[in-house]
C-alpha cells in the first residue's frame, strides 16, 4: 500500500480519488529552452510523498533538480543543466559544465584529476555526464497495492581502435516512498580488455548542508588526500557556516558493511530534522570520498562512492588498483539515495551507522 498525505491507500482507493495517477505522482518527459539549457531532455519524478526530481537524459542520466516538501536537496552551480554540445573535455574544463544537482556521474574509463595514461590525455572526470542516452523508456506499474515508476536509458563511451563501453541505467521509485533506486549495468562491447571507472558524485547543498550538520557513517579510518585535507581532519565530517575563498578539502574514508555487505551514509541537519541518506553494496563501490567544499556561493558536501580514489586513471593504474572490464564481461551497480524525515528517522539512522 502506498502512504499518501499521512494515510495509507490501496490501489483501488487511490485511483477511486483521482482522475489520473499524475494528479499526485508519476514521469513527465520535457525539453527545456532556455541558453545552454535548450534542447536539454528531462525526466521529471513525483513520487506523492514530497520527493521530486528530475532525470537529464542528454547528460548520462544524470539527476539535476531535487527537492522534497519544497526543501532543495542539491547545490546547483551559476552554469544550469548545460547542453552536452558545450562540453570542454580537455583538462579541467568539465567544470565549465558542471551544474551540481543531485547526481552527477563520472567515468566511464576516467574519474579524477587529468592525467595522461598510456599516452592518453584525459580531462577531469572523463566523459559520461556529458553523453545522451538513447533507447529511453518511462513505465508506471502496479504490483496489488504498490506502484513503481521507472526510467531506462543506455550510455554509450566508444572510440574507434580503443573503449566500447554501454552502460544501461535505470531510475526507479515508488509511490508514496522518498527514495530512488538507481540500476546501473556496464558491458564491456570491445575485443579489449578496458579500464573501468565509477564514480557518482552526489552534491548536497543548503539547506541541509549547514553550520551544525553532520555527515553520518561508520568508518574504520578517514585518510585526507593533501597536506591542505589534514589541516581540517578534526573537522573532517562537521560544516561550518559558508567561508570566502575557502579551498576544497577531500577526506577518503574506509566505510565498514552491515551483516549484508551494504554501507549507508547520511548528511543529517538536525535543526532542520531532515536527512539526506546513500546505501550501496561495498563489494560494488568499494571507495568513497568526501569533497567538502564550504565556499561562499561554492556551498556544497559532495558524498563520493565509487570504484576507485578521485587522483586520475593513471593515478590508479600506478597504485594497482584500476579496475577493468574483460571482453564481454559486465559489472552491476546500484545506489540508494533518499530522504530522513524527522527527528525519529535520523536517530535511528545514528544509531545502526554511525561509528561504534
Amino acid at each position: 500500500m502506498a502512504t499518501l498525505f499521512g494515510t495509507s491507500f490501496t490501489r483501488k482507493e487511490i485511483l477511486s480519488h483521482v482522475g489520473d495517477l499524475s494528479q499526485v505522482a508519476g514521469i513527465r518527459l520535457m525539453r527545456l529552452s532556455e541558453g545552454k539549457e535548450a534542447d536539454l531532455r528531462v525526466a521529471d519524478f513525483r513520487t506523492g510523498s514530497g520527493l521530486r526530481f528530475q532525470v537529464n537524459l542528454d547528460r548520462g542520466m544524470d539527476i539535476s533538480m531535487a527537492e522534497y516538501r519544497g526543501v532543495p536537496l542539491a547545490w546547483r552551480s551559476p552554469v544550469g543543466d548545460v547542453h552536452p554540445a558545450y562540453f570542454e573535455p580537455e583538462g579541467l574544463g568539465w567544470l565549465r559544465s558542471f551544474p551540481g544537482g543531485l547526481m552527477t556521474g563520472c567515468g566511464l574509463t576516467q574519474v579524477g584529476a587529468p592525467s595522461e595514461d598510456e599516452g592518453q590525455r584525459l580531462g577531469l572526470h572523463g566523459r559520461l555526464s556529458h553523453t545522451p542516452a538513447t533507447d529511453i523508456q518511462t513505465n508506471t506499474r502496479w504490483e496489488g497495492d504498490d506502484c513503481l515508476f521507472r526510467l531506462e536509458g543506455a550510455v554509450r563511451e566508444f572510440t574507434m581502435f580503443g573503449e566500447n563501453l554501454l552502460l544501461e541505467r535505470a531510475v526507479e521509485a515508488t509511490l508514496g516512498r522518498s527514495s530512488l533506486l538507481l540500476r546501473d549495468r556496464v558491458r564491456n562491447e570491445a575485443d579489449r580488455t578496458t579500464p573501468l571507472m565509477l564514480l557518482y558524485h552526489i552534491n548536497v547543498g543548503w539547506p541541509i548542508l549547514a553550520e551544525g550538520s553532520r555527515l553520518v557513517m561508520h568508518s574504520r579510518t578517514t585518510e585526507p588526500r593533501d597536506r591542505r585535507a589534514e589541516a581540517g581532519l578534526s573537522e573532517a565530517t562537521r560544516f561550518s557556516r559558508p567561508i570566502p575563498r575557502f579551498s576544497e578539502q577531500v577526506y577518503y574514508h574506509d566505510l565498514v558493511p552491515d551483516g549484508n555487505g551494504r554501507v549507508s551514509v547520511a548528511l543529517v541537519n538536525g535543526e532542520l530534522r531532515l536527512g539526506l541518506y546513500l546505501s550501496y553494496s561495498l563489494d560494488e563501490l568499494p571507495r568513497f570520498t568526501e569533497w567538502k567544499m564550504l565556499g561562499e556561493g561554492t556551498y556544497v558536501l559532495g558524498m563520493e562512492p565509487a570504484n576507485c580514489r578521485v587522483g586520475g586513471r593513471a593515478a590508479e593504474r600506478a597504485a594497482g588498483t584500476l579496475q577493468h572490464l574483460e571482453p564481454g564481461e559486465e559489472r552491476h551497480f546500484s545506489l540508494e539515495i533518499g530522504i530522513l524525515d524527522g527527528p525519529d528517522e535520523i536517530e535511528r539512522f545514528q544509531q545502526e551507522h554511525a561509528l561504534r
